[in-house]
């Protein structure tokens, strides 16, 4: 499967996180090319609603309510999905929570709930992936990533190391693949802010309502990007400038990013009306928003982008390498002369 599949009519995907935002739009993206979908999130309503959409888009699907952190019930989903429509080609994993919060104000259970969804939630999704997928030697898993797998920002502390921490396993599991010549494609979609319905419900200890950091974009870019990794499964694809631009300085000068991020990414991530909106206090942490917030848009249209550049990672980390060391010789020469003087 490292080729992709040109052709999803009639393919078989998992889609974790697909009740809202990212992942429902992914589910309609998938739809219009006519895969049968498994959905898998927590509120049963909403995924019946999604369900709905995607059929009526030409696409079949199976809602499948269950909680990623629960390993033994997104193993059932799988084992539920193949025997409806068929032995799976494709597992994409979306399902993520997060909070927003100063580091010294998080609790442990916070740090805890976050990283068995977000973390544990890719690792129970692509085992269940890997029971299907392995005997028959091919299929594709997808890991939605982030910026901020590979750059924390202040207040998602907890997200930003689940994230870092898909990508460690990712990087093992692509290893062992290799190693066995088996043809799965484990490919990550790393993506800039996109405007979903998560900072109208997430957990929030901010003194406004949350957005996202940075350029906002739309989520049928992501879902865009997404899909296009299963057409073509690069081992990692990075969704818009500025989504190159934080992991590229990151790499090149980390403390320059501490200083640049101390300075902007506090009330960069606040939004400027003074009134937070009626957020529960407990956020979506633990049990699902109302179904009629499961939506693909969140608040920030007016600003948000359409479209955005997908750069394969590893063309781009080629240029960072030529990048740093170009930097290294600069300085090298520096020294040198300094050193002759």
């Amino acid at each position: 499967m490292r080729g992709g599949l040109q052709d999803l009519r009639g393919r078989v995907v998992m889609l974790t996180g697909a009740s809202a935002g990212i992942g429902r739009a992914t589910a309609l993206r998938l739809a219009h090319e006519g895969a049968r979908i498994g959905l898998i999130a927590r509120d049963g309503g909403a995924l019946e609603d999604v369900a709905r959409e995607v059929r009526a888009r030409g696409g079949e699907a199976l809602p499948l309510p269950c909680d990623v952190a629960d390993a033994e019930a997104v193993f059932r989903a799988a084992e539920a999905l193949e025997r409806a429509f068929g032995p799976l080609d494709v597992w994409i994993n979306d399902a993520m929570v997060t909070v927003f919060s100063p580091v010294h104000e998080m609790q442990p259970d916070e740090y805890r709930r976050v990283t068995e969804v977000t973390y544990l939630g890719a690792v129970h999704g692509t085992l269940a992936a890997l029971r299907s997928m392995r005997p028959r030697g091919r299929g594709i898993i997808i890991q939605v990533g982030s910026a901020l797998a590979y750059r924390g920002i202040p207040l998602q502390s907890a997200y930003c190391a689940a994230k870092h921490a898909v990508v460690g396993f990712s990087d093992s599991l692509r290893a062992e693949l290799r190693h066995d010549d088996v043809d799965i494609a484990v490919s990550e979609v790393h993506l800039p802010g996109v405007n979903t319905p998560q900072f109208d419900w997430a957990r929030s200890r901010l003194p406004r309502s949350p957005r996202p950091s940075g350029p906002v974009y739309e989520p049928e870019a992501a879902a865009d990007a997404i899909v296009h990794a299963v057409h073509a499964p690069e081992r990692s694809w990075w969704l818009g400038g500025v989504t190159a631009t934080a992991i590229i300085g990151n790499a090149l000068a980390p403390g320059l990013a501490d200083r640049y991020l101390a300075r902007n990414a506090v009330e960069g991530q606040m939004r400027p009306d003074a009134d937070r909106r009626a957020i529960p206090p407990e956020g979506n942490l633990y049990r699902s928003a109302g179904r009629a917030m499961h939506r693909v848009r969140g608040p920030f249209t007016r600003q948000s982008k359409g479209s955005a550049l997908r750069l394969p990672g590893p063309e781009t980390r080629i240029g960072t390498a030529l990048a740093t060391a170009a930097v290294a010789a600069g300085i090298g020469l520096v020294l040198g002369r300094a050193g002759r003087r």
